[in-house]
């Protein structure tokens, strides 16, 4: 949650902080220049999806969550005192730069380790509730961001808020990533990670050491590619009703920002409550169907539901179409940790998540956001939703195509694509 916390809280307040690292002009052009410093964050997920997932799956899925918020707290600090353009030029610039770098570096591993250790900690059979926590937890991060602006927003003036106010939650971040170094260095190692250690230790020197290498990745290569064409329209579509939600109600449907901000509120803590629910379905019924439900609705829906959005004038038709909007993404967010999670063998597992999974990230989550605002800029912004729908339909091509995972057993710990171990490949071709 605080990790998460940290990620976003960036991006929710960017609205108030762009003004004040880059030289006075328009606004949309200050606001892009600090989304596309948000965007350089995901540049480093990749690079922290390789580190931390080789960590994890060498030396443990608590070593890699113990170091990820290590990480993170550097990073919150440093936005914390990170100097203006009025003061330092564009020395506070390098400064949220190198902020955001670490933070990549930091959730490139988070996401990898928490998915793994969900995963892996939970009963079989309930993994898919167990997992969709995990968004439960990234989505209390970002609503206790959302909260926080709400409360700031009514007990401080505009004006603060822009020239120091916003600074507070990333003081309120590197505090709570402290706590919670103190409790990830006490918490138990998965017994998953742990049988498969003493595996290894009675294996050969051979087998210890391709543990978490991308030599051994690239023996399941077609699981890498398939969690890379899962997450595009998946990612895309998250950010794109999350982070950037506010935005386009303050800035393209004309809300004032404290009532679109409240709509995200709103629309997230529901959407934080359906994921238990929709990991539970999972559990029941298989991935494959929530998987598909989502696609077709964002391929289909999602072009439709901006426009209206975009006319939506006040509170309460926003927050319904925002909350139907988050509905469909559940079917992705609830379970496509545990998806991810049970396409590779334990050897190999947390960098099998990281590493593909940030590569998309990259690609796709990272660019939403600036997408959308350079399109906005070129007077074209109506093309962003057929961006959205289209991404997802390459993804509900791969949903439509790979085979359930619901009942593939954890516990294999090889990193071999033959033998014993073919029972790792889901594509149906």
């Amino acid at each position: 949650m605080v990790e998460w916390f940290d990620w976003f809280v960036y991006s929710s307040f960017a609205v108030y902080f762009a003004g004040s690292f880059f030289p006075a002009g328009n606004a949309t052009a200050q606001l892009f220049n600090t989304m596309a410093i948000f965007a350089v964050g995901f540049i480093m997920r990749p690079v922290g999806g390789w580190l931390l997932g080789r960590v994890g799956d060498r030396r443990g899925r608590k070593a890699a969550l113990t170091l990820t918020v290590t990480l993170m707290s550097a990073s919150a600090v440093l936005i914390a005192v990170a100097p203006t353009y009025a003061v330092a030029g564009y020395g506070g610039v390098a400064l949220l730069l190198v902020a955001r770098l670490l933070q990549g570096l930091s959730v490139g591993g988070e996401y990898a380790a928490s998915a793994t250790y969900l995963t892996e900690a939970s009963a079989e059979g309930k993994r898919g509730f167990a997992s969709s926590f995990q968004y439960v937890s990234m989505t209390a991060g970002q609503l206790i961001g959302l909260g926080l602006q709400i409360i700031l927003q009514n007990t401080m003036s505009d004006a603060a808020l822009h020239s120091w106010g916003w600074r507070i939650p990333f003081v309120i971040g590197a505090l709570g990533a402290a706590v919670v170094f103190y409790l990830r260095r006490n918490m138990l190692e998965t017994e998953v990670f742990d049988e498969a250690g003493e595996t290894v230790a009675g294996g050969t020197g051979e087998q210890a050491a391709g543990r978490g290498t991308l030599k051994a990745l690239w023996q399941h290569k077609r699981e890498a590619f398939l969690v890379i064409a899962l997450t595009m329209g998946g990612t895309v579509a998250y950010y794109t009703y999350t982070t950037y939600l506010t935005k386009y109600l303050s800035g393209t449907a004309g809300l004032p920002k404290q009532t679109a901000t409240l709509v995200s509120f709103c629309a997230l803590f529901v959407f934080m409550c359906l994921q238990p629910l929709a990991g539970m379905l999972s559990d029941r019924i298989g991935r494959r169907p929530l998987l598909i439900t989502f696609a077709v609705g964002a391929t289909f829906l999602t072009v439709p539901l901006m426009t209206l959005l975009k006319y939506a004038g006040s509170f309460w038709p926003a927050l319904g179409l925002s909350l139907l909007a988050l509905v469909i993404v559940t079917g992705y967010t609830s379970i496509n940790a545990c998806v991810k999670a049970e396409l590779f063998p334990t050897g190999v597992r947390a960098l099998g998540v990281a590493f593909p999974y940030a590569i998309a990230n990259a690609l796709f989550g990272g660019t939403a956001e600036p997408i959308a605002l350079r399109l906005k800029q070129a007077g074209v912004e109506s093309a962003y939703p057929w961006y959205v729908a289209g991404c997802a339909a390459v993804s509900l091509v791969v949903y439509l195509t790979m085979r359930e995972t619901r009942d593939i057993d954890l516990k294999r710990v090889g990193t071999r694509t033959d033998g014993e171990d073919t029972g790792a490949r889901v594509l149906a071709s």
